[in-house]
């Protein structure tokens, strides 16, 4: 407060010698008023509440509480003659669940500490449904009696991190025995487990049954929307990524509006294709053995793109152009995966690789393609087993390695479509 009224009589000194005599007296006469106050902003912060836990435990009985509350109202989920969960919806209809961890996600306590309380136990659901795809019900039950047994001891007396150490090497044990007693689910097991995280639905369960069979249990299983009543199971064969042809002009199936080639080629390029007299010696190779060709290239400028769609069209080429998958790091990724896939090699300028210099020799192969306006698929010939086994093992290991969820996702992705591996379930 001292320093900001100092900061307000402050005078400005001004010399008389500078200004004419009539203005310094009205600057000196001014001078004696007081000065005006300055406008001060002030802006307001939230604070935070600070809570302390007394001797008779207050703030650790709240939370214990907030965590009764969530395991209440999410075990009643629990087992096989769990009972629904009705949740109110910001946006339609209310929801009639029946799965533990879309309840926990939904529970928003009034008081914080409660609420603290109850994201610890949410946390910790979170975890398990990510490491294992489901018994977060079981989670969060089994975490609040171990919180509200653990209460008891340390309000007895007991050393809390002597607890937490003695429960740790319990659990360590007891993971051992269970992972003894523990079994693989059969196949014929597989439609009843899928139907319980479907609701009940034996339908979607015999579908995720018949999908973990044809791509296999590392697979990828994606769901959409159908655009019928119907639902349909699509195993894809091959690598499948959303990129489509650049041209229509390419289309080789008129009514389908596809792009087919057989034993075709493939030219993978990381950068951007600005003229087509960089591909001169690969698309003479190209006219002359009579193979057909697919360009995968981060972009492909007008002036290339029309050289490519005459030559089509005239009969020359057997050509089809798309843009790599991806962006950034992530494309240069995909773009690797699909060179291992085919023996193709990638031209890149970090490889010392210049297009205009390159021939056939950097060229992969593929038992077939097939592109339509959104999508690309590439079979492979078989020819790179072991090359493609090597990747989905490293892919796998970065995927260990891990820690966004988001990273992981990608990354089986990516494992799954080397491997073949893609279902899709449409549910109308």
């Amino acid at each position: 407060m001292a320093m900001m009224m100092s900061a307000l009589n402050t005078k400005v000194a001004v010399r008389p010698a500078a200004l004419p005599r009539q203005m310094g007296s009205k600057l000196q006469a001014a001078s004696a008023f007081p000065a005006r106050r300055a406008r001060v902003s002030t802006v307001t912060k939230a604070a935070k509440q600070l809570y302390f836990n007394a001797e008779d435990g207050t703030a650790l009985k709240k939370m214990q509480k907030g965590v009764d509350k969530l395991a209440h109202v999410v075990g009643v989920t629990l087992g096989p003659k769990g009972r629904n969960v009705v949740l109110e919806s910001k946006y339609g209809s209310p929801k009639i669940v029946n799965d533990g961890v879309t309840v926990a996600k939904e529970v928003d306590l009034e008081d914080p500490v409660e609420n603290v309380g109850a994201r610890l136990v949410r946390q910790a659901a979170q975890k398990t449904n990510d490491l294992a795809g489901d018994g977060t019900t079981t989670a969060t039950v089994l975490s609040a009696a171990m919180i509200t047994e653990g209460m008891k001891i340390v309000m007895a007396g007991t050393n809390p991190v002597q607890l937490t150490r003695g429960m740790e090497a319990t659990v360590a044990k007891l993971v051992g025995v269970l992972k003894g007693l523990s079994k693989e689910v059969a196949d014929e097991e597989l439609a009843n487990v899928a139907a319980v995280s479907a609701g009940g639905n034996m339908e979607v369960g015999m579908m995720i049954s018949d999908a973990m069979a044809k791509v296999g249990r590392k697979g990828v299983i994606t769901l959409e929307e159908a655009k019928s009543v119907d639902n349909n199971l699509i195993v894809v064969e091959g690598m499948q990524f959303d990129r489509g042809y650049i041209s229509p002009y390419f289309v080789t199936d008129s009514e389908r509006m596809t792009c087919d080639y057989d034993n075709c080629k493939l030219l993978l390029v990381d950068k951007k294709i600005k003229s087509a007299r960089d591909m001169i010696t690969i698309l003479e190779e190209a006219i002359k053995s009579g193979f057909p060709l697919l360009v995968i290239a981060e972009d492909i400028e007008q002036e290339a793109l029309a050289t490519l769609v005459v030559n089509k069209l005239r009969g020359a080429l057997k050509i089809c152009a798309l843009k790599a998958p991806g962006f950034g790091e992530r494309k240069s990724q995909y773009l690797e995966d699909i060179a291992i896939l085919t023996g193709a090699t990638v031209v890149k300028d970090e490889l010392g690789l210049s297009l205009d210099k390159v021939g056939p020799e950097v060229l992969g192969n593929a038992a077939r393609v097939e592109l339509g306006k959104e999508s690309c698929t590439i079979v492979g010939d078989g020819s790179t087993e072991l090359e493609v086994a090597a990747r989905v093992k490293q892919i796998n290991r970065l995927c260990e390695a891990a820690e966004a969820e988001y990273e992981k996702e990608k990354l089986n992705e990516r494992a799954a479509r080397l491997s073949g591996g893609v279902a899709i379930i449409q549910c109308g």
